[in-house]
């Protein structure tokens, strides 16, 4: 069974050895910024801007099961969208585009400098943005994660098995959250008729400007709060994430 997120912290996680290890940390980052990273951070923040609007404004984008993004909409559920980090630049895509039909969307995006850009990108499309990590600020992340779903009715997107992997392998974190929040998981996939794939742990798909690009979007999933045992949740997910993604490359 999972440990309560919200418990106090131990004397452990207070104790002064932490306290320094978190000291040292902050420095270290302090020290990163000096000034010809920081002049190197706006060029590459302008390129990847100018990268990221060439592909989203010139690939074709077909969207098959809008159906259940539009039942979601016209009940105003607030719901936690779910797709394979590999797939973020167009699924991420879709969700901003959600926006303007009125539905509030939240990213997390790393704390550290090099979520600086992705925050800048989903933030001026008007969503939200919450700084963490699922693996090094997990607790948090979900607290904050937790709070904007019962408090502000923002849907949090989840990319399911990332950030660190194994790909496609939907990990218990949003079946967590579901379970808490009562939100249900929306599962979302999509495919490229053309696109490069980089040499990271998910294989990072980004379509080739011009090329044809399905969205699938899935119907939503919700979580029993006495249910003890969330694996079946996930592996149903997974399942249909991936069934999604097969829809997706054979409606190229």
């Amino acid at each position: 069974m999972t440990s309560n997120p919200y418990a106090k912290n131990t004397d452990e996680n207070n104790s002064p050895e932490k306290k320094d290890n978190h000291t040292v940390e902050n420095i270290k980052l302090r020290r990163q910024m000096t000034l010809k990273r920081k002049s190197g951070h706006v060029v590459l923040k302008f390129l990847l801007l100018l990268i990221v609007n060439v592909v989203w404004l010139t690939c074709r984008v077909k969207v098959i099961g809008q159906k259940n993004m539009d039942e979601v909409l016209s009940e105003q559920l607030t719901v936690i969208p779910c797709y394979w980090h590999q797939q973020h630049l167009f699924c991420g895509w879709y969700m901003l585009q959600q926006i303007k039909r009125g539905m509030k969307v939240g990213f997390l995006v790393s704390p550290s400098v090099d979520g600086e850009i992705p925050a800048k990108i989903v933030s001026s499309r008007g969503a939200k943005v919450i700084r963490g990590s699922s693996t090094r600020t997990g607790a948090k992340a979900l607290r904050d994660m937790f709070q904007i779903i019962t408090k502000d009715k923002i849907s949090p997107v989840t990319t399911s098995d990332g950030p660190t992997g194994p790909i496609f392998k939907f990990k218990p974190g949003a079946a967590m959250l579901s379970q808490m929040t009562k939100a249900p998981m929306l599962p979302i996939a999509c495919a490229a008729k053309s696109a490069w794939y980089l040499g990271s742990w998910d294989r990072f798909m980004i379509p080739k400007p011009f090329t044809k690009v399905v969205v699938a979007v899935g119907e939503f999933v919700n979580v029993d709060k006495a249910e003890k045992d969330l694996s079946p949740v996930q592996t149903q997910m997974e399942d249909a994430i991936n069934g999604l993604m097969m829809q997706a490359k054979q409606s190229l």
